[in-house]
């Protein structure tokens, strides 16, 4: 069985230590990057079937990274949700007119971010 890996892209621990622990109990593999440059380097590294994006980086926004990884074909596949505390409208529409699957504001429901997971790639395992 192979399982799916999720990119956690935010820069506050408080945020990346309850979705690791979440994906995890979910049974996806997750793996965290705390900026931009670091998250280049993990899709580079392995490329994640979902990227959890905080638009709110110390280096390259979440726009900027979104604009990187679809300027690159090979990572045209990846599914992308903006995870975000920018929840102005604006924001918002920005976000989805870039082509992000989907926008979802903190705070946020485990159950409504999971259900959006698993409509977007799946369970965690693929026989």
């Amino acid at each position: 069985m192979q399982q799916k890996t999720i990119l956690i892209v935010d820069d506050e621990l408080s945020i990346l230590v309850p979705l690791q622990y979440l994906m995890e109990k979910e049974g996806y593999v997750p793996k965290l990057a705390q900026s931009g440059k670091e998250a280049i380097e993990k899709i580079a590294e392995f490329q994640p079937a979902l990227i959890l994006l905080d638009i709110m980086l110390p280096d390259l926004d979440g726009y900027e990274i979104y604009q990187i990884i679809r300027q690159q074909p090979k990572w045209n596949t990846i599914r992308i949700i903006f995870l975000t505390a920018k929840n102005r409208d604006a924001d918002i529409a920005k976000g989805l007119a870039m082509g992000a699957d989907d926008y979802i504001t903190k705070p946020f429901s485990n159950h409504q971010l999971m259900e959006k997971i698993h409509e977007l790639i799946g369970p965690a395992a693929t026989p």
